[in-house]
Parts: C-alpha cells; sequence; structure tokens
C-alpha cells in the first residue's frame, strides 16, 4: 500500500529529527540568546521575528544587541524593527560594551543578540566572535543555516562554525526552496537539535517551532487529493 508505506517512511524520518524546545522565558530571569551564521541567510529577520513573539505574544520585556557593525545599514535594518517593536537596540563594539549591556538589561526576561555575517573560512572575524560569546556563559546559541544551501557546503558551515559552541539550528527560507533532505542530512552530521523554522520574510508569524513531523511533512510530504 504506496499512501501506509509513505506514511511508515514519515515516521522513520521524523525519528532521526532532533528538536529543541523554544527559547525558555522566565520573567524575573534574563535569558541571553545570540543567532550565528553565514552571510545572507536571515539573522536579523529571525531576531525581529522572535523579538516580536516574545513582546507581542507572550508579553515579556526585551532588548536588542547587535555586534554587526560590519555589514552596510546593519544596524539600521535592526533599528527600525526594534523602532517598530518599541524595544531597545544597543550596539557593541567591545567586549566592555557587550558586558555593559547586559548589566543594563538585567531588567529584562529575553536580550537576543545579532551577529555579523560573515563567510565561514574568515578566521580571524570568527575568531573575535567567540571571545565576545565566551562573555555570556549562559548564552544559547543559535545557527542559522540556510535551506536554500547545499549539503556540502551546509555540512562545511556547520564545522567552521563549531568553535563558537552552537547548541541548536535554524533552518530559514523554507519558502525559496523543494528539497528538504539537505535540512535532515545537515541535522544527522551535525548531532545538534533543530529550534526554529523560517518560512517567509513576515515578522512575525512566518517563523514556526520546529517539530520532526512538520520537517518529516517538508521532505516526504502528503500527496493532494485531486477531486
Amino acid at each position: 500500500d504506496p499512501e501506509r508505506a509513505r506514511l511508515f517512511m514519515r515516521r522513520v524520518i521524523a525519528n532521526f529529527i532532533p528538536v529543541a524546545s523554544p527559547i525558555q522565558l522566565d520573567p524575573g530571569k534574563l535569558q541571553v540568546a545570540a543567532l550565528v551564521g553565514p552571510t545572507g541567510v536571515g539573522k536579523t529577520t529571525t531576531i525581529a521575528k522572535l523579538a516580536a513573539y516574545a513582546k507581542l505574544q507572550l508579553k515579556q520585556k526585551v532588548a536588542l544587541v547587535t555586534l554587526d557593525t560590519f555589514r552596510v545599514a546593519a544596524v539600521d535594518q535592526l533599528q527600525q524593527y526594534a523602532q517598530i517593536l518599541q524595544v531597545p537596540l544597543h550596539v557593541a563594539l567591545t567586549v566592555e560594551d557587550l558586558r555593559s549591556a547586559l548589566r543594563f538589561y538585567q531588567d529584562r526576561t529575553l536580550v537576543l543578540i545579532d551577529t555579523p555575517g560573515h563567510s565561514p573560512k574568515n578566521s580571524d572575524l570568527l575568531d573575535q566572535m567567540r571571545r565576545f560569546l565566551e562573555e555570556l556563559p549562559s548564552v544559547e546559541t543559535h545557527l542559522v543555516l540556510s535551506a536554500t544551501t547545499k549539503p556540502k557546503d551546509l555540512a562545511d558551515i556547520a564545522a567552521r562554525f563549531e568553535p563558537l559552541k552552537p547548541s541548536r539550528l535554524i533552518f530559514t527560507k523554507l519558502d525559496e526552496t523543494s528539497t528538504y533532505g539537505p535540512i535532515l542530512s545537515t541535522l544527522v552530521r551535525v548531532k545538534r537539535p533543530l529550534s526554529y523554522l523560517g518560512i517567509g520574510q513576515e515578522v512575525p508569524q512566518d517563523l514556526e517551532l520546529a517539530t520532526s513531523r512538520r520537517v518529516a511533512d517538508l521532505i516526504l510530504p502528503v500527496p493532494q487529493v485531486v477531486l
């Protein structure tokens, strides 16, 4: 029975997909989450989605910090999101700036840190990011990857960002591809759970909490019944 076989295979695929819980927010306790990854994968937009959900849906106090002073207009883009959401934004140029920002935002529930997108082969900038993140012993680091990236490149990117010790993966741009197998191969290879899925550009609605069933359905979709 082809349909039973398809359902069975989706269950098999789902068993290979580790997923993480959403960023845990506890009023009265600061949670810090940083997004790292190569250029153009949508880190800044994803941060805006996370901030909007935490503030508008969960009614939590949020602040934004950016380390991205390298990309043209990067601060302006995040500043626009901050103004729309009415949350503060701090630009950290040095490790001491980062320390000061976190001391200042101790009354917040969530601080989201945007980092510069760069080539994973840029070892100097990667080392600089590592020094920044080492100042945050309890930071939750998410490696952001694009679903449109070739499987071999995904594996190389994940390996090169390993010094930043990401504990979770986020896949973006699911709306820009119809091939989702590389997500599964990356999760199996990297052995990090998947936290969120970016499915478009709209803030905040185009961000989903990852589930193994959702990813399995993307990889092996349910056939459409034609009436």
